[in-house]
Parts: structure tokens; sequence; C-alpha cells
């Protein structure tokens, strides 16, 4: 569950690559963060990445 309820941020998919080139499946998972935010004057738990959090996009409640 690694999806931002804001931004819409999720994991993206690759490959890792070895030094002799070797390719094995890899996954990058967004910095999301459950939090307690104020939206339309009621708190609701949502998830929300660092980035957006550090933006200031969502009020914290």
């Amino acid at each position: 569950m690694a999806k931002c309820s804001i931004c819409g941020k999720a994991a993206h998919f690759g490959n890792n690559v070895s030094h002799s080139n070797r390719k094995t499946n890899a996954i990058w998972k967004a910095n999301v963060k459950s939090v307690r935010v104020k939206i339309n004057g009621a708190n609701k738990r949502m998830y929300v990445c660092t980035s957006c959090l550090k933006s200031g996009r969502v009020e914290r409640a």
C-alpha cells in the first residue's frame, strides 16, 4: 500500500543490474506515511507521501 492519496505517487518497477550485467526484478516504493489530515473541516486518516507533506499540499490535523 505505497500510494499517495494526494498526488498518486506509487511504486515503480525496473531492473537491478549487476556488475556482470545480469538483471533481476526491482521495485522502488514511494515514501508514504499514514497521517491525520484535515479535509473540509473534518479529520481523516490518509496515506500521504513525504514530498506532499513537505510542500504543504495537505494540512495536518
